[in-house]
């Protein structure tokens, strides 16, 4: 397998945009995707106060990411929290060690990532629980998993519909045979991140015996759009609505090698300690995202255009939370 970085002069104005769009400096210092009006108003003001609570929030930089840490903002600024926006950090291991060194107090993580990347545990032998499996272990690193929203953001791999319905493949064993068989036509286009992920790349490739001929690897938001261009595969997340828009055929995981990746808000134990009700706060907002309801929220941005604080806190309208 061979693996090939994206010429940095096709790209450079395209990965400046999304760059800038999702906040991917690691730098915190430039790291912030909010900047509108203050959230107030609605249940959360009638029902919660953590006016005490001075807190800085983090995430990652894609998408999903984004809009969860731009829903935590504005729901504790509802409540009276005196808050400060670090969202769009780049990758998981910037943001997990900005929450270690209390740069930022909490971000919204995923557990299948909480158990293999963090943790250090294997794909193999899931506990049957993984939020609570996770939950328990984290405690001893001071961070708390707050309940799971009901979504789960699983990695995936796409081929246009078209590719797929062609050569008949609906799933990952039959992806990896026709790999086998054709390997000039296994070509992944996938982020850094995934390359070198236990559960990503390295990982799917031996649960399945087979690799891909080569790996084309490239800025996570331009992947959608070049598969069926620069590669016949991609990595894709579950819920992106990115997946519809560019015509996409998801391939089922026949083997279930992918962890589960259920969206949690992860907050610092001393932080929840102090201020208990955030618990409570975010459970009420959490239990209403849905797989639907956050794959609508992914494509107001990055079908529509929207902002991720407008998306954001228009969630939080819909749902009585803020006026």
């Amino acid at each position: 397998m061979t693996t090939r970085r994206w010429p940095a002069a096709a790209v450079l104005g395209v990965s400046a945009l999304l760059l800038s769009a999702c906040g991917g400096d690691t730098d915190l210092s430039d790291a912030g995707g909010g900047g509108g009006d203050a959230a107030a108003g609605g249940s959360i003001a009638a029902d919660y106060d953590l006016s005490g609570l001075s807190a800085t929030v983090g995430s990652k930089e894609f998408t999903e990411s984004q809009i969860l840490g731009q829903i935590t903002l504005a729901a504790l600024q509802a409540a009276g929290a005196d808050v400060s926006d670090q969202t769009g950090l780049t990758g998981t291991d910037t943001v997990r060690a900005a929450l270690e060194s209390g740069d930022i107090d909490m971000y919204w993580e995923y557990t299948g990532t909480g158990w293999v990347n963090i943790l250090g545990n294997t794909t193999t032998e899931l506990p049957e629980n993984l939020h609570r499996a996770v939950s328990d272990a984290d405690a001893a690193n001071g961070v708390a998993w707050l309940e799971p929203a009901p979504f789960e953001d699983t990695y995936r791999i796409a081929a246009t519909s078209a590719f797929a319905e062609e050569h008949g493949l609906e799933t990952m064993t039959e992806v990896a045979g026709y790999v086998q068989a054709n390997p000039a036509e296994g070509t992944l286009c996938a982020a850094s991140e995934f390359l070198n992920r236990d559960d990503g790349l390295p990982g799917l490739q031996q649960a399945y015996g087979f690799e891909f001929s080569e790996v084309v690897e490239l800025d996570l938001g331009l992947i959608y759009t070049q598969v069926g261009e620069s590669c016949n595969f991609g990595e894709v997340f579950s819920t992106d609505a990115r997946i519809v828009s560019n015509d996409l055929a998801v391939i089922d995981d026949d083997q279930s090698f992918f962890v589960p990746y259920n969206g949690a808000l992860t907050v610092r134990q001393d932080v929840l300690d102090e201020n208990p009700e955030l618990a409570d706060l975010m459970g009420e907002i959490s239990a209403l995202l849905t797989d639907d309801t956050i794959t609508e929220l992914n494509s107001r941005v990055d079908n529509d255009g929207e902002e991720y604080d407008a998306v954001a806190q228009q969630f939080l309208r819909d749902n009585g939370f803020i006026d």
